[in-house]
């Protein structure tokens, strides 16, 4: 199995449940209130370790309480945390979620010690990331530090996957490191500055994308799964049915079984689809990384779901 490499963010989540989202102005009383460890780095790090794959985390925390218990819950769940630093000064980021009763959500991030992590810091981890083999990367530190990372590794020969999230404006020239791009439909529409309604508008925002020098995109459409672009190719890769409570961290889940079926030597539409089967099954409960599933529980999961030979293809992913 391929090792796996996340260069990203560390936040500490302070989740909120409410009837609906408040309007500009107004007050809500929440029906309740929890605090869970995310960040878009952090959660593709704890839902890999949690899948068995062979983690390593790059990026920062605050010299605070939650710095140190989001490095023990890391080592928890399997992560490989020599790549994290402690920033003197600084608070652990924070991101303030509102989440519905329909499972839908609402995020404002303070960013904290993700914002301190440099191209300095890339160097100092170098021998160390250089043995990882495939790298995961998100939008919640640096544009600059994610650049200058992109452009060595893959001078290194290493593969890259960019989840651009949150949508932020980007230099053309980091688009031809990236081997897999993962945006949902919105991102799509920002990157390429395109709206879209339907498949085939879809696929012309993505062929943008794709003539900038981006590989492959895997562009995340939820409740209808995804959709693989590649060259002039368009394929639907369906979702699993699902009852969604909390959609905090389901693309992040995506990502990480994505990246895992990778490193297993699966082919794409086979990452594709077990990046499908882990967002679905990780939205069934409050929470991010709580929620996040093992690959037996992935694995009984798409055999449930999955008739005839297509369920063999994938009888040894949790095994292999």
């Amino acid at each position: 199995m391929k090792s796996i490499c996340v260069i990203g963010s560390l936040n500490i989540d302070l989740v909120a449940a409410v009837e609906r989202f408040p309007q500009p102005g107004e007050t809500l009383t929440a029906a309740g209130y929890s605090t869970f460890f995310g960040g878009k780095g952090g959660n593709q790090a704890i839902a890999l370790g949690k899948l068995g794959a062979n983690v390593k985390m790059v990026g920062k925390v605050g010299d605070d309480i939650h710095g140190s218990d989001y490095i023990r819950n890391l080592r928890m769940n399997g992560v490989d945390t020599a790549g994290i630093r402690v920033e003197k000064g600084a608070s652990t980021g924070t991101a303030m979620i509102l989440v519905d009763p329909q499972g839908e959500n609402q995020i404002v991030i303070s960013p904290g010690a993700n914002g301190h992590l440099t191209p300095s810091d890339i160097d100092e981890h170098w021998s160390h990331l250089i043995e990882s083999d495939i790298f995961l990367f998100q939008l919640e530190i640096p544009i600059g530090t994610i650049a200058y990372a992109m452009k060595r590794l893959k001078q290194a020969g290493k593969t890259i996957v960019l989840d651009p999230a949150p949508a932020s404006q980007l230099p053309d020239s980091l688009f031809k490191y990236i081997d897999y791009m993962t945006p949902n439909e919105t991102e799509v529409k920002y990157y390429a500055n395109r709206h879209h309604q339907y498949v085939l508008q879809l696929k012309e925002a993505a062929n943008i994308l794709l003539r900038k020098g981006v590989q492959t995109i895997v562009a995340k459409a939820g409740a209808e799964g995804a959709y693989l672009i590649r060259d002039a190719d368009l394929q639907h890769i369906g979702a699993y049915p699902t009852d969604p409570v909390d959609t905090t961290g389901a693309g992040d889940c995506f990502n990480a079984g994505f990246a895992y079926a990778l490193a297993m030597g699966r082919s794409v539409e086979e990452a594709v689809s077990l990046g499908n089967a882990v967002g679905a099954l990780a939205i069934r409960q409050v929470g991010a990384q709580s929620a996040m599933p093992s690959i037996e529980e992935v694995d009984v999961f798409m055999k449930k779901h999955l008739l005839g030979s297509e369920s063999d293809s994938y009888r040894q992913l949790g095994g292999a």
